[in-house]
């Protein structure tokens, strides 16, 4: 029983000491010294032992004793180490830099030996010591020094793959950024990963049938990752070179049919200076990243020209749009951004974040309402803003069929407060955030953001008729942002989540899709670009099927559409059509500096007769007739056509009930 219990706490002994090594990140830089000098004095004693055998002579020739050639030797080497450092560096990460400093310090202390014996030679005619100590020395240290680098690399990576867990993962791509993935799955200790393999395709075909860090590189083809890969692994980690070429509905689909997750890692230009990754940093793949367009690039220098230095108002700013632009404009250094929202909780969480992330600007952030036009020239005259970005806006299709009339008054009636104040307060630029809900629209939303750009856009036109163009309106109109409040992308998500089913309003509904810092940044360059009164529309590529996109939200989960997930077609909602568009059939477009960004020919309005049209519009929203709000938007804008809701009845000529009228 005593040696039972001596063996148990032996054992105990020996995984502690284990799990200290593994745990230990550096060795100190003096037991590293230590171990480089203890093998400059194993190199020396070869080379004096070789030298004595096989070059007698040479010993005997040399003027200073042994025990003195072996302290010059030692006292240059070590001086050399200090000098180059090679101590300094963590051993398991010895690299290509280290070996260059161990071969300069080597070569570096023989080569003063060796000219200090030529000057003692040409000087008195004899030699301090022998050459031969002096290359055998330099040739045995070198190799000495380095595979002791290899041996504790090598030895730390064996323990390192021992203490992980067994999930085997294969990286998908050959290039620098994927090398360095693996080596960060090879060397982080709390990796629960193990390298097994690289995956490449056929435009890379000169990397199959070969090794990598010795790991085999496999052919992308669904023979393949059917036969070999799914039976291999369970997860694939794309590296961030891949994603940018990668056709993702052709090749992730491949992973997805074969239930391999999917991950990635952050852009290759994101990572260390050392190009070094941390394997916390590796992210299930996102839908937002499986857009089948390359994402929009937009130069930067017009809008740190234009914002550095002034103040920035930002209404909507604790929505997604709207914080994301914040955020966006937070990067060029303004004096001051204004935050304003009616929203208390998200703007105050919102405060929290900005004055975490940046300490050194100034932000306001103003509770308000845009409809209440006395605050609002409060906070105008208070803050006198040179630009304005206008995001607040009531958006979704559904509520706003049911209640015309806080469409209106907050789309409408707010845009028209701030815009007038624009003018009064002397605002540089004002952007109206709108949708492609506005063209030819079939939903209250949609018709009041469309009322709202021709507000602003003929208060443009009269500002120009007039010679006031110290103030630009500009409008910019997208589609659906991927992952903004509100959207089907976090609302898939959750019915993932709880189990399905995920719910799809049509099998051929459509939508065009962009990434909210996309959105962000057309907002911004609009402002940039803009000369006043244009509708700036943006090249989104090719639409996306909704219940492709339902489909492809299950697959990143790993599951089955339709047997782990069900999808549900539940029909058209109030005002909701198949396909938004752009233009409308009487709009054109005509091009910009920048080829995805337009400018859309859209009919202008004579201000005065829009003005007093929707006033008008607003005095009905004011008293709650909603049908007289809706006639009166179908009178300015008589492309809107109600689908799939009450008001189709004024499409027709029926009344509307009495006390509605």
């Amino acid at each position: 029983m005593d040696q039972k219990l001596k063996n148990t706490t032996k054992l105990t002994y020996l995984r502690r000491i284990y799990q200290k090594i593994i745990t230990l990140n550096y060795l100190p830089r003096w037991i590293i010294l230590c171990f480089d000098v203890f093998i400059s004095i194993i190199s020396l004693t070869i080379a004096l032992y070789f030298t004595s055998k096989l070059f007698p002579e040479s010993l005997n020739d040399s003027k200073l004793p042994l025990v003195w050639t072996a302290v010059a030797i030692l006292f240059g080497q070590i001086i050399f180490f200090k000098v180059f450092q090679i101590y300094s560096s963590v051993l398991r990460f010895s690299n290509h830099i280290d070996l260059a400093k161990i071969l300069l310090a080597v070569v570096g202390n023989v080569v003063v030996l060796l000219m200090t014996n030529v000057l003692v030679l040409f000087l008195f005619g004899y030699y301090l010591f022998s050459n031969n100590v002096l290359f055998i020395f330099a040739v045995c240290a070198l190799l000495l020094l380095i595979l002791f680098r290899l041996l504790v690399r090598t030895t730390y990576d064996f323990l390192i793959q021992i203490k992980k867990g067994s999930i085997p993962v294969m990286i998908y791509g050959t290039r620098e950024a994927a090398v360095g993935i693996a080596r960060a799955l090879y060397s982080d200790p709390d990796s629960t990963y193990r390298l097994v393999g690289f995956i490449e395709d056929s435009e890379n075909i000169n990397s199959i049938q070969k090794e990598i860090m010795g790991y085999r590189v496999y052919l992308l083809n669904e023979e393949n990752v059917k036969n070999e890969i799914s039976k291999r692994v369970k997860t694939v980690i794309v590296s961030p070179l891949k994603m940018q070429v990668i056709d993702p509905k052709k090749d992730l689909d491949i992973f997805f049919e074969n239930h391999i997750t999917v991950l990635t890692s952050p852009h290759f230009e994101t990572w260390g200076e050392d190009k070094s990754l941390s394997v916390k940093q590796l992210k299930t793949i996102q839908i937002e990243d499986l857009l089948e367009r390359a994402q929009i690039e937009i130069s930067t220098e017009n809008i740190r020209k234009q914002l550095n230095g002034k103040v920035v108002l930002v209404s909507g700013a604790a929505g997604s749009i709207g914080s994301e632009i914040v955020f966006q404009v937070a990067k060029y250094k303004p004096a001051l951004i204004v935050l304003l929202d009616q929203a208390e909780s998200p703007l105050h969480d919102l405060k929290l974040e900005l004055e975490k992330k940046y300490p050194n600007l100034i932000f306001k952030f103003f509770l308000g309402d845009v409809r209440n036009k006395t605050r609002m020239e409060f906070m105008m005259n208070l803050y006198k803003p040179d630009f304005v970005y206008h995001a607040a806006a009531y958006k979704h299709v559904p509520l706003m069929e049911d209640n015309p009339m806080e469409s209106i008054l907050t789309n409408v009636q707010g845009t028209k407060v701030l815009a007038d104040l624009a003018v009064k307060y002397k605002v540089v630029d004002f952007v109206l955030i709108s949708t492609d809900k506005a063209v030819n629209p079939t939903n209250v939303m949609g018709a009041s953001k469309r009322i709202a750009e021709i507000y602003v856009q003929s208060l443009a036109r009269k500002m120009e008729r007039e010679n006031n163009t110290i103030t630009r309106f500009i409008t910019t109109r997208f589609g659906n942002v991927l992952g903004s409040n509100g959207s089907v992308i976090p609302y898939f998500r959750k019915q993932i989540e709880a189990g399905g089913p995920v719910t799809v309003t049509h099998p051929e509904i459509i939508r065009y899709f962009m990434t909210v810092p996309e959105a962000c940044m057309l907002v911004l360059e609009a402002g940039a670009m803009g000369q006043g009164g244009e509708i700036f529309i943006f090249d989104m590529g090719e639409p996306v099927k909704i219940v492709d996109l339902a489909r492809k939200m299950i697959r990143l989960s790993g599951l089955k559409p339709n047997e782990d997930i069900k999808i549900e077609f539940t029909g058209l909602r109030p005002g909701e059509k198949l396909y938004e568009e752009l233009l409308n059939h009487k709009e054109t477009t005509l091009p910009t500096h920048h080829p995805k960004i337009m400018v859309a020919k859209v009919q202008e309005y004579c201000y005065d007769k829009a003005s007093e049209m929707i006033d008008e519009l607003i005095c009905y929203a004011s008293q709650c007739k909603d049908f007289l709000v809706v006639t009166q938007m179908k009178k300015i804008v008589p492309e809107f056509i109600s689908n799939n809701s009450p008001y189709e009845a004024l499409d027709i000529g029926d009344l509307p009930p009495p006390e509605n009228k």
